[in-house]
């Protein structure tokens, strides 16, 4: 039975699941920077393709290499964007409308706290041509964004990986050395 991927490539799949947990956790929760998320992303696609490869002894045929590096770069990607959007609707979902001075905004619990806050601070009037006029619009054009953002998400990071597997397969093969002749043992 043939398989469509080597096993490596299997097993780098895994390892990209744990590096998309740590750059959503490093870079949404402790560093909350969400655009490194998508520069860091093509990167990440890089080094799994490449990664998916190594671990399989895989250079050619160039089909089997992109073909590894696709899958792990697929799982990868899809890895970090439930891990983004997740994290995301946590912080959407989550807002209670606590303000820093102990005191608490009128709202239910969600994007009307995150619209409420908009208000409180006078930006209301910005969302509004964008169709943002209550919590319950937020809400959807959070939906919408999420959605798109994934995507993009998982875009780069298989565009990164089938880069990975293209610089693997189009390098130059490994030599083998010869063993170096015996000496012979002083005595």
């Amino acid at each position: 039975m043939r398989r469509f991927v080597d096993q490596g490539a299997i097993f780098a799949g895994y390892v990209g699941i744990g590096m998309a947990l740590v750059l959503a956790i490093a870079f949404e929760l402790i560093i909350p920077v969400q655009t490194l998320v998508f520069v860091l992303a093509p990167l990440m696609g890089v080094l799994i393709g490449v990664y998916a490869n190594v671990r399989s002894e895989r250079w050619r045929p160039r089909t089997r290499v992109l073909a590894n590096s696709a899958y792990a770069a697929v799982v990868t990607g899809v890895a970090v964007t439930v891990l983004y959007v997740v994290l995301r609707l946590v912080f959407i979902y989550g807002d209670t409308g606590a303000l820093p001075d102990g005191t608490s905004l009128s709202c239910n619990t969600g994007p009307d706290c995150i619209y409420a806050r908009y208000v409180n601070v006078g930006q209301a009037e910005d969302l509004a041509p964008l169709g943002i006029t209550d919590g319950a619009t937020l809400g959807a054009a959070a939906w919408r964004e999420l959605l798109v953002f994934g995507g993009a998400l998982i875009v780069l990071t298989v565009a990164g990986g089938l880069i990975g597997g293209a610089i693997r397969s189009f390098s130059k093969l490994p030599t083998s050395a010869p063993l170096p002749a015996s000496r012979p043992h002083a005595s």
